[in-house]
């Protein structure tokens, strides 16, 4: 990576800028320091504004998408963005006012349908405490006559004729009264109730002691009339809101020209965000950045063609950002990779060696020739009708990398859509057949053979490990950290190789048992010496020497963790046979195939769905937990160029990933 300046007039900065946007070569920094006679733009309201119109149109979309859902193909996700003429952003610049105040009109209806759906709540709770004044033929705030005192409310309680009568004539025995309960249950009694108004006082003080309240909301109107009115008016706000509804519908013939609008104004706050960060005097600008050492040239010729300027490199220095680089075999990893975190300067770049073993492992756990068949079809189908952009193509080879790994450890293992081919061999013959039998090569089954697989799993693994290792030992020499490089690194790798040796001695040869016991004890022997170099004392460097060989139940840890290298692979074979065996339930008759490939077709759905996301978390764990902390750091920051980063099209001849 290399710092870059340019230097032009400003009469030409527009034209710079607009190149430098579509080329995505460039990282623009801000300069730590102002030099004299230079100013800064402030761009801050330009900005707000651009951002805000981005931010509208984003609203406008969800509300279109909510009231008028765009049809989509299952598979429209993997398509590309259009491709448009630059001179198109002219155009839509152009329409970009009348397009704002069509999304502010959608909003403006999305904000009337809020209050009609508000009112409407509102509604329904006075109708649902109307609804036990039905019976009540005159309103609910009727007032004394000039004799006659008029009590109308609720009881917590249920209450009858005979227990009111009851309870009203205890608390207030001399008590003139006629009730009437409009509505009772278990916790609620509505009453009316009619006394002399001399005695006004006193049946209320009755009723209060039964726990007696008035409305919360009396009206003027019988409840009958009052909750009529009601159901008129959600009548009417529902064919309001009908209407605001169908009005946003019919604004979604703006649908793409707002996509294009929001990128429009995306663009325009990207470049507004790089104006604010240039040097400026009253005639030239002065633009500072990052670009990789490979586009050095590309960018001094596009500069010089477009405009008479300066560009000047330099070394980045370890605050510059990572931009990595590989072929195309291990290109579609890199989101593997920075999913986990960028590598920093002091790092490798760890991608090749986690393509490798990430498309390996996969296909290990996977282990179907069938269904990796289907992944290299699926995908490369995808890839060639779709035409995606280059993330999500990245993110389909990688599948298909993994369907060829697949394909691999599926013919290792002797399993094609599980033993489908032994299943039909024996369905329309009538004679036994094993996939060992039917395969003209040697197989491994995961079911007889699951201790050989157990024992490959954890030599795979062992290497594994060897490799992250490896590269820890690089990492050292590199920076010419030889003590810790030979001691830290070195004598652990030998170790865990003694192990191996003296394992594989077990099996083959006494010599090789005490070869790679040798082997272990020396590099022991060598880490007590070496691991406690930085205690202060005789004492504490041998006491920190011992307990470093404490480490050994990490690595052991770490290699029965490829044990689930066996266990995936062995769930995907054990549910694909299950499924061919229910499969072929019913024989060979008209209902028996139809039954079989009902089943074939689902139980396989199933088996791909859910092995293929266990192979996939479980690979990404082993790189992650098992290889990287054996050497990786991490903390890098990821190269961000200035781009266009629309959403929704993508300019002709921009370098847009």
């Amino acid at each position: 990576m290399k710092s870059v300046r340019i230097i032009a007039l400003k009469q030409d900065r527009k034209r710079i800028l607009e190149h430098l946007q579509d080329s995505a070569l460039v990282q623009v920094k801000k300069n730590d320091e102002l030099a004299e006679g230079f100013r800064r733009s402030d761009k801050t309201a330009q900005l707000k504004q651009f951002e805000r119109n981005a931010e509208l149109t984003e609203q406008a979309l969800k509300i279109l998408d909510k009231a008028a859902p765009q049809k989509k193909g299952m598979l429209s996700s993997f398509k590309g963005r259009p491709e448009i003429d630059p001179d198109e952003i002219g155009r839509i610049a152009a329409d970009s006012a009348k397009i704002i105040s069509v999304c502010q009109k959608i909003c403006k209806l999305e904000k009337q349908r809020a209050d009609y759906a508000a009112e409407q709540v509102r509604i329904k709770t006075s109708l649902a405490q109307l609804e036990p004044w039905k019976k009540l033929d005159i309103p609910l705030n009727t007032k004394d006559t000039p004799t006659t005192a008029v009590l109308i409310g609720t009881l917590p309680k249920l209450f009858d004729d005979v227990t009111l009568s009851e309870a009203l004539a205890k608390e207030a025995p001399e008590l003139v009264f006629e009730f009437e309960i409009l509505y009772s249950s278990s916790n609620l009694t509505c009453i009316s109730l009619f006394t002399p108004k001399k005695q006004r006082e006193q049946a209320e003080r009755a009723l209060r002691t039964i726990v007696f309240s008035q409305p919360l909301n009396p009206t003027s109107r019988t409840p009958v009339v009052k909750a009529q009115r009601l159901a008129d008016k959600s009548e009417e706000i529902a064919k309001k809101d009908d209407e605001a509804r169908d009005e946003i519908v019919s604004l979604a013939e703006y649908r793409e020209k707002i996509c294009e609008t929001q990128d429009y104004f995306v663009l325009r706050s990207e470049k507004y965000r790089v104006i604010s960060q240039l040097d400026q005097t009253k005639h030239i600008f002065v633009l500072y950045g990052y670009i990789p050492e490979e586009d050095c040239e590309k960018l001094e010729i596009m500069c010089n063609k477009i405009a008479s300027c300066v560009v000047e490199f330099d070394d980045a220095g370890d605050d510059a950002p990572v931009k990595l680089k590989n072929n195309k075999f291990a290109e579609p990893a890199q989101s593997i990779v920075t999913m986990y975190s960028t590598p920093s300067h002091e790092d490798i770049d760890p991608t090749p060696i986690l393509a490798f073993f990430f498309y390996f492992f996969f296909g290990m756990m996977f282990s179907d020739a069938g269904y990796g068949l289907l992944m290299i079809i699926a995908t490369a189908i995808a890839i060639k009708v779709f035409k995606p952009d280059k993330r999500m193509r990245n993110n389909l080879r990688l599948f298909q990398y993994c369907g060829v790994a697949t394909v691999f450890w599926g013919l290792v293992f002797g399993s094609i859509f599980g033993d489908a081919p032994a299943m039909f061999y024996k369905m329309f013959t009538g004679n036994e057949i094993t996939m060992r039998e039917l395969l003209p090569w040697p197989v491994l089954d995961t079911q007889k053979d699951a201790l050989m697989i157990m024992i490959l799993s954890i030599a795979l693994g062992l290497v594994h490990i060897l490799v992250g290792m490896g590269c820890k030992f690089y990492v050292c020499l590199k920076h010419k950290q030889y003590a810790k490089a030979f001691f830290d690194t070195g004598l652990w790798m030998l170790m865990l190789i003694g192990f191996a040796v003296l394992a594989v001695g077990m099996a083959v040869t006494p010599v090789m048992i005490y070869v790679g016991a040798g082997i272990a004890i020396a590099c022991a022997v060598g880490l007590i010496l070496t691991q406690g170099r930085e205690k202060k004392g005789i004492f504490g460097k041998i006491i920190g020497g011992i307990a470093s060989l404490y480490d050994i139940t990490s690595y052991i840890s770490d290699l029965l963790s490829y044990s689930r290298l066996l266990a995936l692979g062995l769930t995907t074979g054990v549910m694909a046979q299950v499924f061919n065996m229910l499969s072929n339930l019913f024989g060979t008759s008209v209902i028996g195939i139809f039954f079989m490939i009902l089943v074939f077709l689902a139980g396989h759905a199933i088996t791909i769905g859910l092995n293929a996301l266990g192979s996939y978390v479980h690979t990404m764990r082993l790189q992650y937990v098992e290889m990287f902390s054996k050497f990786y750091e991490g903390g890098g920051k990821p190269f961000e160029p200035f781009s266009t980063k629309s959403k929704y099209f993508k300019t002709k001849g921009s370098n847009e990933e």
